[in-house]
């Protein structure tokens, strides 16, 4: 199932009310729509949220009773932990279609016209009113929550050009509806919730519990069927803004979001996330999985601000720009990345981490000390129990030349060729998984790494100079 409108509505839908009540068609409450059709694929044990890593057991589980049971919710989660590609995926539980009064603002039900132009036309026309069907993403509402929005924008006003065509203020007509009524019979995110102005927040407190809206001084009722879904960060309930002690009781559930806990789903965010413009091989993935991992466990970041999953997925693409660049100046016909190309990661997304007080000036040093450690545990994991004492051996008597701007066909020529070395390159390269490849780019990345974990072990040492890193 996908959110994206199809290309064209199916021809055999009904039209008219009389000929939706003759099909059948029952009405439903977006709450209980929700409710069913989750039970539907939790029977089936179909996977009602694609693309969600990670939170199997602690945040879905949390996230399906909430719905089943009808409530509004807010996501309370740091930077970067999925939140509103979570929120996003709720309309895949809403009916791929579902029918409206043709022309309505807000989306209202054939069955149960709410505005007032709305229930003259269902009187005048009966069972001739017509339907339209709106497909479920047209009813997914988001609203990023700035310092600015107004109550204009998530309620209504009125209207000045109604006004201006002759209808007098007190009309109900000249209303503008907002955000939330339009989002009738639907969902409404509203992202970093406690960015909204408290007295904006205010406005929201009708939506969820009384189900109503107010308009300046309009007497006018409208019974909407939302339901309200938010994200917050833990710093803002605290420090940039806060959620407003009644509105926090109208949420029926809070649920915390977290980073991945495991490193195997670290690395399949970055691999379901990352745009790579190069081949990125699985061990370098690793290492930037634990680095940023580490980075999350390391004093000297600032963990109340947190290390955000998009962090990891633009140190991916980073890496791959770097193998793209070198091919492009090389002439490589496949770019592949190298542990080389990690040195690219500490220096672009600095800007990306905030540093606890006192580590100024040592910002460098901290990242860098924490990659060789991320790339010293992914090597010895991959490699553990391959002998590389005779790969060590021969290069010390003649040097491995690699570096940013030296093809993957030049590191693989410089390998040693003696017996003993080319076993271990070979066994290296079967642990790997690029054994037998004809191109070379596999096999110099996993050459790399032997020759990194040696350094890293003070097997070898490693001189650079330049745009050239010599192992010997």
């Amino acid at each position: 199932m996908t959110t994206t409108a199809p290309t064209e509505l199916p021809a055999d839908l009904p039209r008219t009310v009389s000929e939706l009540r003759a099909s059948g068609h029952r009405q439903r409450g977006v709450r209980q729509e929700i409710r069913e059709n989750l039970l539907i694929a939790l029977r089936a044990e179909h996977d009602p949220w694609p693309g969600i890593v990670g939170f199997d057991t602690t945040v879905l589980p949390q996230l399906e009773r909430a719905l089943l049971a009808g409530h509004d919710i807010v996501l309370l989660g740091e930077r970067g932990q999925g939140k509103t590609r979570l929120l996003r995926t709720l309309p895949l539980l809403l009916d791929e279609w579902t029918p409206v009064i043709e022309g309505s603002d807000l989306g209202e039900h054939p069955y149960q016209p709410i505005t007032p132009e709305s229930v003259r036309r269902a009187a005048d026309l009966g069972d001739d009113l017509p339907v339209g069907w709106r497909h479920r993403s047209e009813r997914y509402t988001e609203k990023l929550a700035t310092p600015d929005t107004a109550v204009a924008d998530l309620i209504g006003d009125v209207d000045p050009v109604k006004v201006a065509q002759g209808r007098s203020l007190g009309d109900p007509e000249t209303i503008h509806y907002g955000l939330v009524p339009r989002a009738h019979r639907g969902i409404v995110a509203v992202n970093e919730l406690p960015d909204l102005a408290e007295r904006i927040q205010v406005a929201l407190l009708n939506v969820m519990e009384e189900r109503d809206i107010q308009v300046r001084g309009y007497t006018l009722r409208l019974p909407l069927d939302v339901l309200l879904v938010a994200s917050a960060n833990p710093e803002d309930y605290t420090n940039r803004g806060r959620i407003i002690t009644p509105l926090k009781d109208r949420f029926g559930a809070e649920i915390r979001t977290h980073y991945p806990l495991e490193l195997d789903d670290e690395i399949a965010v970055i691999r379901q996330e990352a745009d790579l413009v190069a081949t990125v091989p699985e061990h370098l993935l690793e290492i930037l999985a634990r680095f940023t991992r580490l980075l999350r466990e390391s004093s000297a970041i600032d963990q109340g601000s947190g290390v955000s999953a998009r962090f990891s997925v633009t140190a991916a693409e980073t890496v791959a720009g770097a193998a793209l660049r070198r091919a492009a100046l090389t002439g490589e016909s496949t770019p592949t990345a190298r542990p080389i190309d990690l040195l690219a990661v500490p220096s672009v997304l600095r800007g990306k981490l905030e540093f606890a007080a006192g580590e100024e000036g040592r910002e460098d040093e901290v990242l860098e000390h924490l990659l060789r450690r991320a790339t010293a545990d992914t090597a010895r994991r991959a490699l553990r129990g391959v002998d590389l004492a005779p790969l060590a051996e021969s290069v010390t008597g003649t040097p491995v030349r690699t570096g940013d701007l030296v093809s993957a066909a030049a590191v693989v020529a410089s390998l040693p060729a003696d017996r003993a070395a080319n076993g271990t390159i070979t066994e290296v390269a079967k642990r790997l998984g690029v054994a037998g490849t004809e191109d070379p780019g596999p096999m110099a990345s996993a050459a790399e790494l032997a020759l990194e974990l040696l350094f890293l072990t003070r097997k070898l040492a490693k001189n650079a100079d330049d745009d050239t890193v010599r192992y010997g």
